[in-house]
């Protein structure tokens, strides 16, 4: 599209391109930024629609970042949460993992918990969840099973989630539904996925001695090693003491 502008000479037209100026470099915020309150409940309220944050900011004003398709929440600089944008009025959206320190002092309540339903919708509570949660609960009761699982869930937030799951499928194998057992079977599992290099698709083998569960064991890891032929320990160079007296005996 042309417009005119009228000089000395004439009336010349220019293009409407040669009239803006150049994008900005930095990216441009279309967000709208809110500070609601978080509830009781942990949630908050954004247009109408409710959001879960982490237990841990009830009470205080957080600062929101209300995007078309999404929603922030922020800790500092540092982002808490996200949530996809709710449209309907009074719809919410939980987040398992923001009632994990409430659900462990209150274990009762996980198993009619919305934040539950919305985990195995997502498919973030698999199968192997509800079995380690079925054996623990077999095994310890249901207040300290659903304590052993919440507190495996908890291991999520610093380890991938396909080495706790690993972990969780070896402890029920093993018949030891606890926490701690998870998290060492997890670490194994971690310690047993290299990391790529840059530019490399290949794909790395396990080591020999690994089991597809991703727990080591120590009879086919031993037939790896090479034979030991240094001689046997002895104390025999210890005797010299019991001839020994000490001081002041007969």
């Amino acid at each position: 599209m042309l417009s005119g502008r009228l000089t000395s000479v004439g009336f010349n037209f220019v293009s409407e391109t040669d009239l803006l100026l150049p994008l900005p470099f930095e990216e441009f915020e279309c967000g709208i930024t809110l500070t609601p309150k978080v509830d009781r409940s942990s949630r908050i309220t954004v247009r109408q629609c409710h959001y879960s944050v982490p237990a841990r900011f009830i009470g205080q004003n957080v600062r929101v970042l209300l995007r078309g398709n999404e929603l922030l929440v922020f800790e500092k600089r540092k982002i808490a949460a996200r949530h996809p944008r709710l449209t309907r009025r009074g719809e919410f959206r939980d987040e398992l993992d923001h009632y994990l320190e409430i659900l462990l002092a209150k274990p009762g309540a996980m198993a009619g918990s919305t934040a539950l339903v919305t985990a195995r919708e997502n498919g973030s509570f698999t199968e192997v969840h509800e079995a380690f949660w079925a054996a623990a609960r077999a095994a310890h009761g249901d207040a300290a099973g659903t304590r052993a699982l919440i507190e495996v869930l908890l291991l999520h937030r610093r380890m991938p989630a396909n080495a706790v799951q690993q972990g969780m499928a070896a402890a029920i194998r093993a018949g030891a539904t606890t926490a701690d057992v998870v998290a060492v079977e997890a670490r194994k599992a971690a310690a047993l996925v290299p990391e790529p290099d840059e530019g490399s698709d290949e794909e790395v083998e396990p080591p020999p001695w690994a089991e597809p569960s991703g727990v080591v064991s120590l009879t086919a890891r031993r037939a790896q090693l090479p034979e030991d032929k240094r001689p046997l320990p002895t104390v025999s160079h210890y005797d010299q003491l019991l001839k020994r007296q000490p001081k002041g005996t007969a």
